[in-house]
């Protein structure tokens, strides 16, 4: 988790470091809903439904920096959301990260993405909560997808919103078990503006910078800790490398395409288990644990900070574990227009492998 931190205090770095020219607003929303229960484990453990509430704090943008106005002028800030899973091997979450809001429909559209950490109440234990295969451990990486209807200055600097809020909360199997919990939630709640209304202004001069960029070449690496479906059976770290290529097409987009190699040590280390505990099923624990995929994706640049989606295909994987089809959702940061630092949650679906933290050049 401590990868998740870092980043954190990356985009805190940046939250706080604009001209102070904004307002601020804050939030209160009370959420219901269900969990999602996409895996075996968690059958036993869906017998509620959850609900809590969603308390963020923003500062709202208008147009002091260049991509304000690129994005419809979003806000950015913090929150505090807390869920009580309505189980009792579950228990209860609170999670603490960072959000941006985008705008859509004359601003009565908003798309919420969240990102930070969650304290659970009642992890796995082998001899008191054996049961929750959900959270190996008490710290967990949480991500949220938020999409609502807003009002603001309703009634005086009171405003309400209303919509649908998908969360996900796991450990990135940086130890097990973990198969994680996703809640999808109705959210209600109020709003109030801590100053008054103030007129957004597009620049109306047209821009004649260009984002289009001749190809540009990427090497990543990535690393952390990690541990097999096999509960207890050892952390170990990983080493993944990406080797790509991009195009970036406009201010907001670049495609992808490239190849990666994946060392991960925990991989062969379930090998080995497979071969001597199920002798019936002719594991060779000479395998080879190495895995080579192909990928796509897209990067979308929103400031020094950009989000990468990638999806990926394994052409190489001679012990057929894992589904071949992978997937990556991250986070970059650029300190310089060549040199980055990211972190990502690598998943085969809904079940996660590895949260990645690394650097890399774009040349």
């Amino acid at each position: 988790m401590k990868y998740w931190f870092l980043t954190s205090l990356l985009i805190s770095s940046l939250l706080f470091s604009q001209e102070n020219k904004e307002t601020s607003e804050i939030e209160v929303s009370f959420l219901h809903g269900n969990v999602m229960a996409h895996s075996e484990d968690l059958h036993h453990l869906v017998t509620g439904h959850p609900d809590g509430f969603l308390i963020s704090w923003s500062r709202k943008t208008f147009g002091a920096k260049e991509w304000q106005q690129a994005y419809n002028f979003p806000d950015y800030g913090t929150y505090f959301m807390f869920q009580d899973y309505k189980n009792e091997f579950i228990g209860k979450s609170y999670s603490v990260g960072f959000h941006y809001n985008f705008y859509f429909f004359k601003r009565h559209l908003q798309f919420k993405l969240a990102q930070g950490i969650s304290l659970v109440s009642d992890p796995y234990d082998r001899v008191t909560n054996s049961k929750n295969r959900a959270f190996g451990t008490r710290i967990q990486a949480n991500i949220n997808l938020g999409l609502n209807y807003k009002r603001d200055y309703l009634f005086d600097n009171f405003g309400v919103n209303a919509g649908l809020l998908f969360t996900h909360n796991s450990n990135g199997r940086t130890k097990s078990p973990n198969s994680g919990i996703n809640t999808y939630l109705l959210q209600v709640g109020l709003n109030y503006n801590f100053d008054e209304i103030k007129e957004r202004q597009r620049d109306t001069v047209p821009s004649v910078q260009t984002y289009k960029e001749p190809l540009r070449y990427i090497m990543v690496f990535r690393t952390g800790i990690n541990e097999s479906s096999i509960i207890r059976n050892g952390q170990e770290p990983f080493y993944h490398l990406s080797f790509y290529v991009d195009k970036r097409v406009g201010r907001k987009s670049a495609f992808q395409v490239g190849t990666e190699l994946f060392l991960t040590n925990s991989f062969k280390n379930f090998i080995d288990y497979r071969a001597v505990a199920f002798p019936e099923k002719n594991v060779d624990p000479n395998t080879d644990y190495k895995r080579v995929g192909i990928m796509i994706g897209h990067e979308l640049f929103i400031n020094k900070l950009s989000i990468e989606t990638q999806i990926g295909y394994y052409v190489y994987q001679p012990f057929d574990h894992d589904i071949a089809i992978y997937d990556r959702l991250g986070l970059k940061y650029y300190f310089t227009k060549n040199i980055f630092a990211n972190a990502a949650l690598k998943t085969h679906l809904f079940k996660a492998e590895a949260l990645e933290f690394g650097f890399g050049v774009r040349l």
